[in-house]
């Protein structure tokens, strides 16, 4: 379904819900069981469109990026501490498809080794160009910049590349391609 028909039948749900909700009486003659009614019924509703958010996200990821083309770059840090990442660009075959600020939590859960997805796209089977570059800083403030080049293989089905930055000082750093 179209995420505008099922937002719209989501909608007329509630609106159905509260016309046929028990409160009909005043104000000052609803009892606590009502009241009590009602919430499990607002709370079954806010769920339902939870649920529908949910499907819609999944319907729509399959829809744009479907597993036979799709292709997925990731980041990771690893090394010194005292390496801070400020920026990535990404370009695939010589188009920048990605470019990303990273904020202080960011940075955190990087070096806590979570990794973070900059990219998800289509493309077709066969070898394409992934160029990454980043802008760092050293604890002393020296401005670092790395840049490397890999060749992606895409074959029928998804593809999956970690782009590992390892942090050093200034001339140490490395910037290297893991293919999933």
């Amino acid at each position: 379904m179209q995420p505008k028909l099922l937002a719209k039948i989501a909608i007329l749900a509630v609106i159905a819900v509260l016309d046929v909700s028990p409160i009909a009486a005043p104000a000052a003659e609803v009892t606590q069981e009502q009241i009590k009614g009602l919430d499990e019924q607002v709370q079954d509703i806010k769920q339902d469109v939870l649920d529908i958010t949910t499907e819609l996200s999944l319907l729509e990821e399959k829809l744009l990026f479907p597993s036979n083309t799709q292709v997925s770059l990731f980041v990771s840090l690893t090394g010194e501490e005292d390496f801070v990442l400020d920026a990535m660009q990404i370009e695939l075959d010589g188009k920048v498809v990605a470019k990303h600020l990273y904020t202080y939590k960011e940075l955190e859960a990087l070096r806590l080794g979570g990794v973070q997805r900059i990219f998800t796209g289509n493309i077709n089977t066969g070898d394409h160009a992934v160029v990454a570059s980043y802008i760092a800083r050293t604890s002393g403030g020296e401005e670092m910049r790395g840049k490397n080049e890999f060749t992606v293989t895409k074959a029928i089905g998804p593809k999956f590349v970690e782009i590992i930055i390892t942090g050093g000082n200034v001339g140490d750093a490395a910037l290297g391609f893991q293919d999933w």
